[in-house]
């Protein structure tokens, strides 16, 4: 194994326990077990498990009834909408492979197992959703934003705090969350707006993850905005097996790995890695009501 495929090294433990607010341990490998002991190694005791579609959230479900320090997010993802209402021949990107356009009523019966999913104790949020105009056309657009909607009116029917995935859609997302009126816990995962966005998100009450990538020389943006939430409105997450934190970017992403950001955000803020982890534990804990 090259150096740039190996995981990175376990880093110092932070001195406050913290929670990684975000994670698919189903695309990440060995087992769970091993993922939970190599995190609680370094201070990260709690992780929230995410899903994108309906193995994923099953899984999570299944897989936070199992361990006391997971916690589910049940959704059907931004661009999850679109193949189940328009079809995916190629199934390029989704797990299930190929599949044939099913239209409204299929997107439907799918919403109706997140609601049933979201009804578990076990399950703490409703997400990721959201919209993702990344790659997606006029027709798919359509079927996110149907999605999303459905998704804000299952978390408040549950009373679950709601995980919003933006991309490339700062103002819908915030125009359906002002339309449909946004759940009393809404965080919106691996924020990726400016400081402006960061303001408003405040003024409404709405929690801002970061991720990894706010540690890229690139994202001076992110830093920016970061340094303008409040304290009591900031989460951490990995994301992983995604957007692994510098020195690092590029090899597999992990919780154990939530430390490297939790010390880039404390120093964006200009305070101590002991304030900071404590903020975030007490945060996360808040916006998922564990």
């Amino acid at each position: 194994m090259s150096s740039k495929d190996a995981p990175p090294p376990l880093p110092e433990p932070l001195p406050v326990a913290v929670a990684d607010s975000h994670t698919h341990l189903d695309m990440q490998g060995p087992t769970v077990e091993e993922a939970l002991v190599k995190a609680g190694l370094v201070g990260v005791e709690t992780v929230v498990q995410v899903g994108c579609d309906l193995e994923g959230s099953r899984w999570a479900a299944e897989t936070a009834a199992r361990y006391a320090n997971v916690h589910a997010a049940v959704a059907l993802h931004p661009n999850e909408a679109p193949r189940i209402v328009l079809g995916d021949p190629e199934g390029a990107s989704s797990r299930q492979g190929p599949r044939e356009a099913g239209g409204d009523a299929a997107l439907d019966d799918a919403l109706a197992e997140i609601d049933r999913l979201a009804a578990l104790d076990q399950v703490k949020a409703v997400g990721e959703t959201g919209l993702d105009f990344f790659r997606t056309g006029p027709e798919g657009k359509e079927a996110q934003e149907r999605s999303f909607r459905a998704h804000v009116e299952i978390a408040k029917r549950h009373g679950k705090a709601l995980v919003i995935h933006d991309r490339e859609a700062h103002e819908d997302v915030l125009r359906v969350l002002a339309e449909e009126g946004a759940p009393e816990r809404t965080v919106f995962h691996c924020y990726s707006g400016d400081a402006d966005m960061a303001r408003v998100c405040a003024e409404r009450g709405y929690y801002m993850s970061f991720a990894g990538n706010v540690t890229f020389k690139n994202a001076q943006p992110l830093r920016d905005a970061l340094a303008v939430a409040p304290l009591e409105l900031v989460l951490v997450e990995t994301d992983a097996p995604f957007l692994t934190p510098a020195p690092y970017r590029g090899r597999p992403n992990a919780p154990y790995l939530v430390p490297v950001t939790v010390r880039a955000m404390a120093a964006v803020r200009g305070i101590g890695e002991e304030a900071m982890a404590a903020a975030i534990a007490e945060n996360t804990a808040r916006a998922f009501a564990y």
